[in-house]
């Protein structure tokens, strides 16, 4: 069709804009041919009418449609054109975050100005191996196509790195670079690869600067060649240099810096290495200070020097090598800051003793006036005379600079020299692959010969270039059989010649240089006269005659002629460079010994390569012939013949583009200058790689591919079986024009515009069949709709009429409802006002009936109280008239009886005076008198004792009389207080009537307080209900509280549960994390082994030449060296196993080793003896001591005795058991007669070792014995003492004193002494039993100290033999001695054993004749045996009983066993037809007899052997699924055997109690197990590496690239770098070719026994690989990242859910390995608009990483036009919605994670007597035990 019938309306098309260089429109109305406006619809919302040229009339470039922008490939374009190429480059790059693109055979790499995590090794590892249109573009996909073709095409290959300084070429060359080191290796251990890569930083010191478009821009530029083997291993690198930009030493502009080597010298100035050089801060240094930024932001220049020593280390140049570079450095630094002072206009002096310059005088070893001089002079040579003549100070500066740019220039050269001596290798090269880091086109305000020279450069390798993709297109077409038609592509072969054919601009640049008043303006018109007008390329500047424009490829350039003289002359003065090698630093006349060498292009090495320098300098005028013809070379001739050789590189290898883009000159992260960009894309050579691609078919697709996509628009009658016909078919009715496509042999090649006619075509197709579907989907919506609306008017009308009958007849029953409730309630009105009225009447009664009677009662009390009150006064009365006339009675008879009795006392009176009376009166008084004396004197007596009595009395009368008197005063006390009591009391009265009063008005106001009470009760009352109502609220907010805080106390149950989960995850992975470390390393450890193993056979192979007939086994290693090396390998012989010596000069370090630890150890048993003869002295004397004191007092008690008696006994147990260890080390020493005796490792010396450790445990028991008899010795001295001390006579006294009769105590003697005739008998008898056991002891103890006596001059004797003849010494004499002593024992042991053999001979006999007749092989007997046996099948069920389950078999056929049962085993066969697990079993019944025989040598030689031939067959048939899972399982049987019978209770817990007595008996074997697990998990990390080796093919094609549901998925048209589709090969995997091959391994684990557990772990790292390698493909790929593939994934990864259902196997964890390639798949089908979708993402895609999200975002790609692109405001919400979420910055999953494994015991219920051993097995020379 004509490409005017695609500018329709909505068309949308690209137009010139100044700003953004392309701006995007729409079509208003159809364009028709004449039309000189369109009228055009901006993105912004503006109308524009676009006017056509009326000249070309060329139509603005079309736009791609939206489905092709951001491709992988520049030329899948449908449209390609400049705006095309520059949209699809900037959607990529902002949008996608994506800064690789292909054009083509180009990669073109966008600088992000930020670190991407896009080139970690996982990355490498997902690019190896792979296609380079298999994944998204990459330089790691460039290098592997590099990589791939060189070992492919046996030619050699070069990557290209071109582009502006800062657009990341030296970046993109170290990644290239990095990529080879990794992907290849080293053939040697020398890390060649380490010294490429660390070459960089060194290369990077002394060549990059920053500037102002980069800070780390390389002012050279390079090609390194990295050389490879025959096997395409890193052998070494060479390096050639090319201009470097040498002014820079001297000058920088602003904002610049000179070389990083400089900075760093001055950041590292204060290291003490670094005092000497005198250096400071680089603002003190002119030639570090002009730019006047000395530091770049985010570098460190101290640790950049660091680094820079280190790559120096690592290359080999030596540290006063070094020392010597930075010597030279600082001294140009110094050097800078020389200054002259002027004399006059035509000379100038440096100040004396000037300090810069004496300090590069002491660092360069020159000396100071020489230097001086010559800097300020310069000689002149003429024919006859030679004239020194001074310069000005100009010159003398410029002099200086030439000087400092000569040194840093050869300085430079020799370090890429010794950088290339490092990188050689002695092997011979095979071939190489090269990365050229070159500048790119430059173009500035002002432009000079540098610029000349790298624009010249960029021209020869634009025309390589363009050859190249030409050659490419030419064979494309030539291949697919397409009519080949000549395209005209741009030649800058014109170009080329301008600059250097003869009198072109080199040319006639060289000539004026030989002039000798040349000059910058005489060469211009000589450029002038010569090109101008004559060169269409050539022009001269309007306003200047010192300048020259040439027409580049990319654009026009005008050059300054000032300064190209000079820089292409390069002068430096020779008496200058004949100073500095007069230099007593030896080093730096190193640097000028070989200028011819140094600078001559064709020099070669001695690695075969020319390695070009590209900064020579002016050679000196006075050396002759030759030489002097080299310095004549100007630079620009040097550069010339360099570029040529660089050319012929190029042309002798396939070459491979990167072009690096700037985005933006301000280093801005991911910001598009579209301006800027363009001007690259132009200059680099895309757009001409797209031109020439449009000029001809650019569109290519494969008939599969073609048919897949636009199916749909093919009716069922055009789809035939071929789809070629089909193809050709279609396009013929919907393309007319046939010129628009051509068809090749595979392809279909349509010219530009054509594809999006297609797909223009398909989305009208898809769009009128989506109408259609739209219309029917829409119509029977709305049928739907009404149906329901029809049916819910019909409800709602049903219910309204309903609703409305409720409602009427609710009102009539309210009606009559109001009626009864008006009649009850005017009823209760009337009762009520009745009631009220009756109630009041009746209170109004009772308060008057009370109030009458209150009076009434008032009135009778008042009268009562009267009556009263009379009363009382009346009878007072009464009683005051009695008491006052009985006083007056009682006075006058008183008065009366005075009288009365005076008159007596006169009568008595005179009586008393008469004789008469006195003597009647004492009558008798002389009797009473005496009895009256009696009495006085009786009372004499009493009176003393009441004198006596009344003396006390006194004495307490006193102590009363004080109590009496301060009782008075205290009664007076509480007197005056009664007083103040009763004026209290009577002030109480007054208060009292006081408070009558008060009660009266109290009680007044009371009544008052009632009412008031009452009012306030009823206000209580509300205020309680109100409080109640209040108390039940707050009961509510209590329950609601109380439900809260159960409710928190679940939430934080829950949480704390939560994270007691996610701690015990935690510490989960803690221990995976640790377990898989330890796997890890023993993973290294066994590819160290096998490396170590390799390397050994090596050696042998190299060094050792086998003698004829003899063959080398392995020495018995010691135990610990068998358990944890097992480095040593089973002899393939069948012949008894022959030692063979060790070497002589192995023998020496180990017997000195012996001899030493013997010493010492001799020396610690000669302490330890003469400590225990001072114990046995020390005993003895104890004994004697005790002899004499039981002579004295003999009494010792039998309790003791017979303790020692057993302690005895037990020392003698000791003993004997002492002498069998030494019996065992006779029979050692017998057996072994060979000198590996002696050595460590060897059998006898294992048993001297374990010998003398028990002989010292032995003394240390003797010692202890010791302590123990001596404390008993104490307790029997202390026993036997008598009981009559001191003590007991004290006692015997006391009791005496107490007796009172003479007869108790005879009586008391007696018994006593009849006590002690009875404990004398007692003691006596002891005393002779004692003595008969001390009598025994002390020949014991004498046969002790002879037996010391012995050992001692036994040892004094050793310790002056020879080391090799003191251990036989010392052994041969205790087995002499102890052969003697138990010469008995020996004869009773060899009866037992003749008994014992002869019962196992029977034994064996029976129980083989039993195996024969269960076998089956009744053959083997004769009859006669048969009819000899007739009781036989009676024994055998008693014979099956008695089998123990072991196997025996002899020790020179253990060599036999490994071979039959390890080494020549077919699993296939054993896991078909016999029992899983029989080798371990038969092994484990072998291990268990050697334990049964207690035999350690058996058992460490026989699981020593099973583990080395277990290694042996999986180092062989390693790649063996089977024979890797035949070995496994076997393995971990064994070590569950091992586990189950080794007698711990842990183990036993689901034994029988047969399988318990099966149990073994004499070893531990617990590190034997360790051992063997660390093998399991060396055979589960293989069986790991097998299947993923088997796996990894089948993935990517099964999972991602298959159509498991055909149709859903459609191709999108594809460029030059693009991916063959899988649709209809039929070679390619399927899904079902991944769940066969997952049967197959499920299967083949399930035939070989392996253990469940063990199996789930299998599957589950499958299952790991399945899902890590498709999500990394995934993650790689962006033609994958579409809806419909989500689809896809989700399909497959619910099959491989099922086959887990089917094998039951869904507990295995193996489906949550698949969680994060389920959530990228459901990623690419949710819905990515609005911030609800963006929290729905973030809360689902739990199991991704921030960084894959992100990705798979960025990544999505519509197949059709329907679905839409993932918008950049969307992709960031969700990027800061994940900002929080810590997770690994990683991209892609470790697909090469291993799961650590544990091996769970899983006991086996087969019992071992019932195991039978085939005869297929060839273990006949075994039997049954």
């Amino acid at each position: 069709m004509a490409a005017s019938e695609l500018y329709t309306k909505f068309a949308r098309v690209w137009i010139p804009d100044p700003e953004e260089v392309w701006k995007s429109a729409e079509l208003l109305k159809d364009y028709k041919p004449g039309d000189k406006v369109l009228l055009l619809h901006l993105e912004d919302g503006k109308d524009l009418e676009y006017c056509l040229d009326p000249k070309t009339k060329e139509l603005p470039h079309l736009r791609n449609p939206d489905i092709l922008v951001g491709e992988n490939d520049l030329t899948a374009l449908s449209y390609l054109h400049e705006p095309a190429v520059l949209h699809n480059l900037r959607v990529r790059f902002i949008d996608s975050k994506l800064i690789y693109t292909y054009c083509g055979i180009v990669l073109v790499a966008i600088n992000p100005y930020e670190q991407l995590p896009i080139y970690g090794e996982d990355i490498i590892n997902a690019y190896s191996g792979q296609n380079m249109g298999d994944m998204d573009p990459h330089i790691f996909a460039v290098a592997e196509e590099a990589y791939k073709q060189m070992a492919r095409d046996e030619r050699n290959q070069s990557i290209i790195v071109s582009g502006e300084s800062g657009a990341g070429k030296t970046v993109s060359a170290k990644y290239a670079m990095r990529y080879f080191a990794t992907v290849s290796g080293s053939a040697s251990e020398a890390n060649v690869e380490e010294k490429v890569l660390a070459s960089n930083p060194i290369m990077e010191s002394i060549g990059n600067a920053k500037t102002t478009r980069n800070d780390n821009s390389s002012r050279f530029g390079k090609y390194i060649e990295i050389g490879f083997d025959k096997r395409y291993r890193i052998i070494g690198a060479n390096m050639r240099t090319y201009l470097l930009e040498k002014s820079r030493v001297v000058f920088q502009a602003e904002e610049e810096r000179n070389y990083h080597i400089f900075y760093q010298l001055c950041a590292s100035a204060n290291l003490p290495e670094f005092k000497a050089l005198r250096l400071g801060d680089a603002n003190n240094f002119h030639y570090t200070n002009q730019g006047g930024s000395p530091v770049i932001e985010g570098v460190d220049d101290a640790k950049e020097m660091a680094h820079t020593r280190q790559a120096c280390t690592l290359l080999g140049i030596s540290e006063s090598y070094q020392m010597g570079i930075f010597r030279i450095l600082a001294g140009i630094l110094h050097l800078g800051n020389v200054v002259f002072m002027s004399r006059d206009s035509d000379s100038c002096t440096i100040p004396p003793k000037h300090e810069p310059l004496s300090i590069f005088c002491d660092l360069m070893g020159v000396a100071f006036e020489e230097m001086s001089h010559w800097l300020c002079h310069r000689k002149l040579a003429t024919a006859t005379e030679t004239y020194i003549k001074p310069i000005s100070k100009l010159q003398a500066t410029n002099a200086r600079d030439a000087l400092a740019k000569h040194i840093y220039a050869k300085l430079f050269n020799w370090i890429v020299d010794h950088v290339n001596q490092a990188l050689h290798s002695a092997v011979k090269q095979h071939s190489f692959i090269g990365v050229l880091d070159i500048y790119g086109f430059e173009t500035f305000e002002i432009n000079s010969f540098e610029q000349f020279c790298i624009n010249y450069a960029n021209e020869k390798l634009q025309q390589q270039f363009n050859m190249h993709v030409f050659k490419l297109e030419q064979e494309e077409y030539m291949k697919e059989q397409i009519p080949w038609t000549l395209i005209d592509f741009y030649d800058n072969q014109p170009c080329i010649n301008l600059i250097e054919s003869k009198l072109g601009i080199l040319d006639l640049l060289d000539e004026e240089c030989k002039m000798p008043k040349g000059t910058d303006d005489t060469w211009a018109q000589k450029l002038y006269n010569t090109h101008l007008n004559k060169c269409a390329l050539f022009e001269k500047p309007r306003l200047s005659n010192k300048a020259f424009i040439i027409q580049h490829f990319a654009d026009k350039v005008e050059y300054q002629c000032e300064g190209f003289l000079e820089k292409n002359k390069d002068t430096v003065f020779e008496e200058q460079i004949k100073v500095l090698k007069s230099s007593k630093f030896k080093m730096l006349p190193e640097l000028f010994q070989d200028d011819e060498k140094a600078i001559s292009p064709t020099s070669a090495t001695s690695s075969g390569r020319t390695p070009l320098t590209r900064t020579p300098s002016k050679p000196t005028k006075g050396r002759p012939g030759q030489t002097a013809k080299e310095h004549k070379k100007t630079v620009g001739h040097q550069f010339r013949n360099s570029l040529h050789l660089l050319m012929e590189t190029l042309n002798a290898t396939t070459p491979h583009y990167v072009r690096c883009i700037k985005p933006n000159d301000f280093k801005f992260p991911f910001t598009f200058d579209e301006k800027r960009a363009v001007q690259q894309l132009r200059a680099c050579g895309v757009l001409e790689t797209i031109r020439i691609s449009a000029a001809g078919f650019p569109s290519r697709w494969t008939y599969q591919e073609f048919f897949s996509r636009y199916r749909v628009l093919m009716k069922q009658k055009d789809v035939l079986s071929d789809r070629k016909q089909t193809c050709k078919n279609v396009l013929e009715k919907l393309i007319v024009d046939k010129d628009k496509y051509q068809f090749g042999k595979t392809k279909i090649f349509f010219r530009a515009g054509q594809v999006a006619y297609l797909e223009k075509l398909r989305a009208d197709k898809l769009r009128a069949a989506c109408i259609r579907i739209q219309k029917t989907i829409r119509g029977w919506l709305l049928r739907k709709k009404y149906l329901r609306m029809r049916k819910a008017a019909i409800t709602v009308q049903r219910y309204v009429r309903g609703h409305q009958a409720r409602c009427y007849a609710k009102f009539l029953r309210r009606t009559k409802a109001a009626t009864i409730i008006q009649k009850y309630w005017r009823m209760y009105v009337a009762r009520r006002r009745y009631k009220i009225m009756r109630t009041a009447a009746i209170v109004l009664q009772s308060y008057l009936r009370g109030y009458l009677a209150r009076n009434r009662y008032h009135k009778i009390l008042r009268e009562h109280k009267a009556v009263i009150i009379q009363k009382w006064v009346r009878g007072w009365l009464a009683r005051t008239y009695y008491r006052r006339s009985i006083h007056a009675i009682i006075y006058l008879q008183c008065c009366f009886r005075r009288m009365m009795a005076k008159r007596e006392l006169k009568k008595l009176k005179i009586e008393a005076r008469s004789v008469e009376r006195y003597k009647k009166l004492h009558i008798g008084m002389e009797n009473k008198i005496m009895q009256l004396q009696r009495k006085v004197d009786e009372q004499n007596k009493d009176y003393k004792c009441l004198m006596e009595k009344l003396t006390n009395l006194e004495g307490t009368y006193n102590s009363e009389t004080e109590k009496l008197r301060s009782d008075l005063e205290r009664l007076q006390l509480s007197e005056e207080e009664a007083k103040i009591a009763t004026g209290r009391v009577l002030s109480l009265q007054e208060e009292i009537a006081k408070l009558r009063k008060d009660l009266e008005q109290t009680r007044s106001e009371k009544k008052s307080i009632e009412e008031h009470a009452d009012r306030y009760k009823q206000e209580t009352e509300q205020l309680v209900s109100n409080l109640k109502e209040e108390n039940t609220l707050l009961k509510q907010e209590k329950e609601a509280l109380n439900h809260r805080i159960v409710e928190q106390a679940k939430e934080m149950t829950e949480t704390m549960e939560k994270k007691l989960v996610e701690e015990t995850k935690q510490l989960e992975l803690d221990l995976n994390d640790e377990r898989l470390r330890y796997q890890n390393l023993l993973n290294e450890f066994s590819r160290l082994e096998e490396r170590y193993d390799d390397l050994k056979e090596e050696m042998t192979l190299m060094v050792n030449v086998p003698k004829p007939g003899h063959k080398r086994t392995d020495s018995t290693h010691s135990s610990n060296e068998s358990e944890y090396t097992f480095s040593s390998e089973i002899a393939e012989t069948e012949d008894i196993p022959s030692r063979t010596e060790e070497p002589s000069e192995k023998k020496v370090p180990l017997d000195m080793s012996l001899f030493l630890k013997l010493q010492k150890r001799v020396t610690e048993l000669e302490q330890e003896k003469q400590v225990m003869q001072d114990e046995l002295d020390r005993k003895e004397e104890q004994v004697l001591r005790s002899k004499a004191k039981e002579e004295e007092r003999p009494q010792i008690r039998g309790a003791e005795l017979e303790y020692e008696s057993l302690k005895r006994q037990e020392l003698e147990s000791e003993n004997k058991k002492l002498k069998n260890e030494l019996n065992e080390l006779r029979k050692a020493l017998s057996e072994k007669s060979s000198p590996e005796v002696t050595a460590p490792g060897a059998p006898a010396y294992r048993v001297l070792m374990e010998q003398l450790t028990s002989v010292s445990e032995e003394l240390d028991v003797r010692k202890e014995e010791v302590l123990i008899l001596r404390s008993q010795l104490v307790s029997q001295k202390e026993a036997i003492q008598p009981k009559n001390t001191m003590t007991d006579s004290t006692i015997l006294l006391e009791d005496v004193q107490k007796m009172k009769d003479k007869g108790e105590i005879a009586q008391a003697y007696i018994g006593l002494k009849e006590t002690n005739r009875l404990l004398e008998s007692q003691l006596q008898s002891q005393k002779r039993s004692h003595e008969n056991e001390a009598e025994a002891l002390r020949g014991e103890i004498q046969s002790l100290k002879e037996e010391n006596n012995r050992q001692q001059q036994l040892l004094a004797q050793n310790l002056q033999l020879p080391p090799e003849a003191r251990i036989e010494a010392s052994l041969q004499h205790e087995i002499t001695r102890l052969t003697n002593e138990n010469l008995d024992l020996m004869e009773q042991l060899e009866k037992q054993d003749k008994t014992v053999r002869k019962l196992k001979k029977q034994l064996k006999v029976f129980a083989k004749k039993i195996g024969e007749l269960e076998v089956g092989q009744m053959e083997n007997v004769s009859p006669g045996q048969i009819i000899d046996e007739p009781i036989r099948p009676v024994n055998i069920p008693r014979k099956e009983k008695d089998f123990q389950g072991m196997l025996e078999y002899k020790k020179e056929d253990e060599q036999k066993l490994v071979k039959n049962l390890i080494l020549e085993l077919k699993p296939r066969g054993v896991a078909v037809n016999l029992i899983p697990g029989l080798p371990a079993y038969i092994l484990f019944m072998c291990v268990r007899h050697a334990d049964y025989l207690n035999d350690d040598q058996k058992v460490r030689s026989l699981l020593t052997s099973t583990i080395n031939s277990i290694k042996k067959v999986l180092k062989k048939r390693g790649d063996d699924f089977e024979t890797v899972s035949f070995w496994l399982s076997n393995t971990c049987r064994f070590l569950h055997c091992l586990k189950q019978y080794s007698g711990e209770e842990g183990f036993m817990k689901h034994n029988t109690s047969r399988q318990n007595e099966h149990c073994l008996t004499n070893f531990d074997l617990a590190e034997y197990r360790q051992v063997l697990s660390d093998l399991a998990i060396q055979i589960y990390q293989q069986l790991v590496r097998v299947l993923e080796n088997i796996l990894q093919p089948m993935i990517v094609s099964g999972m991602l690239e298959h159509e498991t549901i055909q149709g859903v998925s459609g191709v999108k048209p594809t460029g030059l770098r693009k991916r063959t589709s899988s649709i209809a090969d039929e070679g390619t995997y399927t899904l079902d070719s991944i769940l066969r091959q997952l049967n197959s391994f499920h299967s083949v684990m399930c035939q070989h026994g392996m253990d469940p557990e063990l199996i789930k772990q299998v599957v589950k790292q499958m299952f790991y690989i399945v899902g890590a390698v498709t999500l990394n493909n995934l993650l790689l790929r962006k033609d994958m990242c579409s809806w419909s593939k989500g689809m896809q994934i989700r399909y497959n990864v619910s099959q491989l859910e099922e086959w887990l259902r089917d094998k039951n196997l869904m507990n295995s964890g193996a489906k949550e390995t698949l969680e994060p390639l389920i959530q990228a798949a459901q990623l690419l089908q949710v819905k990515k608009k609005t911030d609800d979708d963006a929290e729905a993402i973030c809360s689902m895609c739990n199991a991704l990483t921030t960084a894959q999200i992100v990705k798979v975002l960025n990544l999505y790609t519509p197949v059709n036009e329907f679905e839409e692109r993932v918008s950049v405001s969307f992709i960031r919400t969700i990027q800061m919605r994940l900002r929080d979420r810590k997770d690994s910055p990683q991209l892609l999953m470790d697909a090469k994670h291993i799961f650590p494994v544990t091996f769970p015991f899983n006991p086996s219920s087969l019992a071992l007597e019932t195991i039978q051993i085939p005869a297929s097995l060839g273990l006949g020379f075994i039997s049954r035990v």
